[in-house]
């Protein structure tokens, strides 16, 4: 006869904030990559594309410029939020992610025709949603109550004295 086991009991273990900032981010990118790619499904949009235009803008040098530019700042965001201090990094986020949520909600602007908006609504709310993620995340970063604790001499320390 077999005795039960107990069940053991999954651990939820705290996640840094940092971790939980650059998965999101990435998460973002990932939203942000597909919407595009899968954009160019629409009927028409790659000829608009080749013929040189993208929302009513020509595409050149200068568009392509910014267009990385605009790109850079989310795509360098899980390296940042994973090595800069605290206080800057919890600043930088508040503000990219808020920058961000206007930019993700114009991206709709250029459609001429509505047939998509199901599409365009699901990818904006999806990538607003991640970005108020980012905010709350930032926003309700762990504060230290007490200033850390020092050190006290261990035997390895005291002997290397000697």
């Amino acid at each position: 006869m077999r005795t039960r086991q107990p069940s053991a009991v999954l651990e939820t273990l705290r996640i840094p904030v940092q971790a939980k900032l650059a998965a999101a981010w990435t998460s973002f990118m990932f939203l942000y990559a597909y919407v595009d790619i899968l954009g160019f499904y629409r009927p028409g949009h790659l000829e608009e594309i080749l013929g040189g235009s993208v929302h009513e803008f020509q595409t050149g040098p200068t568009f392509m410029s910014l267009a990385l530019t605009a790109l850079a700042v989310p795509i360098l965001m899980p390296l940042l939020s994973t090595t800069l201090p605290a206080r800057v990094n919890r600043t930088l986020n508040l503000v990219v992610a808020t920058l961000y949520i206007p930019f993700s909600l114009y991206n709709v602007s250029g459609e001429q025709t509505w047939d998509y908006s199901s599409f365009f609504g699901l990818s904006i709310g999806l990538e607003v949603l991640l970005l108020a993620f980012i905010l709350r995340s930032a926003w309700t970063w762990p504060r230290r109550t007490s200033p850390p604790a020092t050190l006290a001499p261990s035997a390895d320390r005291e002997a290397a004295r000697i």
